[in-house]
């Protein structure tokens, strides 16, 4: 009954919004987008809460029991992905990339559900992930989505996955100018000022639910020490070491993902990472979940008691043994944060970039004040470190800077923030191009870009400019029988096919020009005299930077498409794409 009611009223809404003009549709379903982006960063969170709270009321302090949990956490997500959703949903940003470039930005509606579930399982239960890049995927699935069943245009479609995913920022984080920063600098390219109003519309929108449900609390309330120009050395410094701490984590993060990924057996895998991340766990606290309740004495200028609660407490007695913990937790944040989604559970690197950040600030802090007593103020480093390597690790300085801003009221710092940020950018993209999200795709030729040429490409499929309209021959059939389809074809070029519709090359109608009038060679000359080797194949779903390339080499205007196992598709031709490419760019160029 209340499902039939659901349709009663979407039903006609549907109808409603299709007559109306995309761009009026686009606004009403942007603040819808925004709405449940909100609900769902809500729902996340309190997931989360929930879970957390029921553990630590089953096992009151006691710390042996998250040798365990954690790997529990990630056995019952990684069930529920293997036999429930039956999908790959990691890598919730990196996919969501993809959904644009390669797939039309269309996104499973399963996944408006399934990250939420499996990520407030495994942060509950302490995998030691973020819980925003699930929350950003599953909101990009409700734009997506919402798109899609109203009748949207690709344009449309992926206006309102952006619009998901910066509704999902601004709930999970209270944020809604760095939901509409992170949309604009990480996922999408080239929007308008009218694309503007749809991401600003489902960002505060969000932002307005979340506020309505958790509160106006800021996240990471701090208390902060004034600017002062003489710390301004030290920011440059801190946003060096951001630049160089943003590479170790990309870099070991994939490192460890190809590792951990070449153990074949899922059960195997789960036993390694689930006893390395509750042995870290066990060491190292703060490695526990998120983290995000470690900073806040950090952020308001104390230091974090352990209590015993860590076998290494003993050491921490020495001065000079607090920056070093500290550091090594900042080293081992990116080997948990792998165990946890290596060993099946979902989580992104987005709460661990933050986390990172906090603990370099710390770090570079505690020891220049160490070195000279009240050097620095720790809380302002803390948190601007966690620009400076949001900066670095995702390459979104903007976002880095007003995220940071946003969450913790500290405008005051927007200065430091913006030098460190800027620094730890320019020396992350010295060494990398890409970020963490979409250094994977890069190289597949899927990523779009802010390069407008190299955007279009991508967008070119080549499955949509794909000719049908040649004439197939047999490989043994006469000259008289390539004569009369030639005599039926509009083409100059003819594919050679074996009896079971393999490639093996073509024939020219220049190469049968002499012969075709000669009626004595029609039995005795055959397809395979005249046949020419193709100068290059182009596979099915290659992608357009691939295939140009393939072009310049050859030199040809023509290339045939085929399968994996050779089945002949049809031909890509060099003006049609030329033709294809200089329409999208018109089109693209006036969004």
């Amino acid at each position: 009954m209340q499902k039939r009611g659901i349709k009663y009223i979407w039903g006609p809404a549907r109808a409603l919004l299709r007559r109306l003009p995309e761009h009026t549709s686009l606004l009403v379903l942007s603040v819808v987008t925004g709405l449940l982006c909100g609900l769902a960063a809500v729902l996340l969170k309190t997931a989360i809460h929930a879970i957390q709270s029921g553990l630590n009321g089953l096992f009151p302090g006691s710390r042996w029991p998250y040798l365990v949990l954690p790997g529990v956490g990630m056995l019952l997500s990684g069930l529920l992905v293997r036999y429930v959703i039956r999908d790959n949903i990691g890598h919730g940003v990196t996919k969501v990339l993809q959904a644009v470039s390669k797939n039309e930005s269309k996104i499973k509606r399963h996944n408006v559900w399934s990250s939420l579930l499996t990520s407030a399982l495994t942060i509950g239960f302490g995998g030691s992930v973020g819980a925003e890049a699930p929350i950003v995927y599953t909101g990009a699935a409700i734009g997506s989505n919402l798109g899609r069943y109203c009748g949207m245009s690709y344009r449309g479609m992926t206006l309102l996955l952006g619009c998901g995913a910066a509704g999902a920022v601004a709930g999970i984080f209270n944020a809604p100018l760095a939901g509409v920063l992170f949309t604009l600098e990480i996922l999408l390219f080239n929007i308008s000022m009218t694309g503007m109003l749809p991401l600003l519309l489902s960002s505060i929108s969000a932002t307005l639910v979340s506020y309505i449900f958790l509160g106006q609390e800021t996240q990471f309330s701090s208390t902060l020490s004034a600017f002062t120009i003489r710390n301004v050395p030290f920011y440059l410094i801190l946003g060096i070491f951001c630049g160089f701490c943003a590479l170790y984590f990309i870099r070991t993060t994939l490192s460890m993902e190809d590792r951990l990924g070449k153990i074949r057996n899922p059960w195997l895998r789960w036993g390694v990472s689930a006893l390395s991340l509750g042995v870290l766990i066990f060491l190292f606290p703060p490695l526990h979940g998120e983290g995000y309740g470690f900073l806040k004495p950090l952020l308001n200028g104390g230091t974090i008691d352990f209590g015993g609660s860590t076998p290494l407490s003993f050491a921490l007695r020495w001065d000079w043994a607090v920056p070093a913990f500290f550091l090594l937790v900042l080293l081992l944040k990116v080997f948990s944060m792998t165990f946890t989604n290596a060993g099946g559970g979902v989580g992104g690197t987005f709460g661990p970039t933050l986390f990172v950040g906090a603990m370099a600030g710390f770090v570079l802090s505690s020891t220049l004040n160490l070195i000279s007593a009240d050097l620095v103020p720790v809380s302002n480093f803390v948190l601007v470190g966690m620009a400076g390597l949001m900066a670095g690790v995702m390459q979104a300085p903007l976002t880095a800077i007003f995220l940071i801003a946003e969450i913790s009221g500290g405008y005051d710092l927007l200065v430091p923030l913006i030098l460190t940020s800027a620094i730890s950018f320019g020396v992350t993209r010295i060494f990398e191009k890409y970020s963490i999200y979409t250094k994977r795709i890069a190289s597949s030729g899927e990523l779009l870009t802010h390069d407008s040429d190299q955007a279009v490409l991508t967008l070119l499929k080549s499955d949509t400019l794909l000719e049908k309209d040649f004439s197939p021959v047999r490989i043994d059939a006469t000259l008289g029988e390539l004569v009369e389809v030639v005599s039926r074809s509009n083409r100059n070029i003819f594919p050679v096919l074996d009896s079971k519709g393999r490639l093996q090359g073509y024939v020219s109608l220049a190469d049968i020009r002499k012969d075709m009038f000669q009626s004595g060679l029609y039995d005795k000359k055959h397809v395979y005299n005249y046949m020419r080797t193709a100068p290059e194949y182009v596979y099915l779903y290659e992608s357009m930077d691939s295939v140009m390339r393939k072009f310049e080499k050859t030199g040809a205007w023509n290339l045939p498409v085929i399968r994996e196992d050779r089945t002949y598709l049809g031909f890509l031709s060099k003006s049609k794409i030329f033709s294809a490419y200089r329409e999208e760019l018109r089109d693209f160029s006036q969004d």
